[in-house]
């Protein structure tokens, strides 16, 4: 379950295992203070991805994800026309006040562990699904073919 840090601790109700192992890769890659700040990361980027993601590949990632992600990803609703890489950066960071350096990282961060849990053969086909500039962000190369 999403645990809500307004409640208090000895009510929160406790993530999964698989979520908590992600939390923790997110803050070791991201180098975040806090599990907290993680889980902001994740949320915010997750959310973000769930508007430019569509069709199989959307609900192949959701199925790859600890529940508590795949909530933050299919709780959006895809925009009509996705973003490019550094737009999405440009668009997170408006929508949460950071900075582009900052959402960059973040985005970075989250993005390893997505990854992680998807594995090469779903992030090459949503690569390929998505504007360019995405592949830098899950720490690909940005291959673009031979004119």
């Amino acid at each position: 379950m999403i645990t809500d840090v307004r409640v208090p601790l000895e009510h929160r109700q406790p993530y999964s295992t698989a979520y908590d192992q992600m939390l923790e890769k997110v803050r070791y890659e991201g180098a975040y203070p806090t599990r907290e700040k993680a889980a902001e990361a994740v949320r915010l980027v997750l959310s973000g991805l769930g508007r430019q993601l569509t069709g199989d590949e959307r609900v192949e990632l959701a199925a790859c994800l600890p529940l508590e992600a795949a909530r933050a990803l299919t709780a959006q609703i895809p925009d009509p026309q996705p973003l490019t890489g550094w737009a999405f950066v440009k668009d997170l960071a408006a929508r949460t006040g950071a900075s582009q350096a900052t959402t960059r990282w973040d985005t970075g961060s989250v993005f390893s562990a997505v990854a992680a849990h998807a594995g090469p053969d779903l992030i090459t086909r949503i690569l390929h699904q998505l504007p360019t500039g995405y592949a830098l962000l899950f720490g690909r190369a940005e291959l673009t073919p031979a004119a």
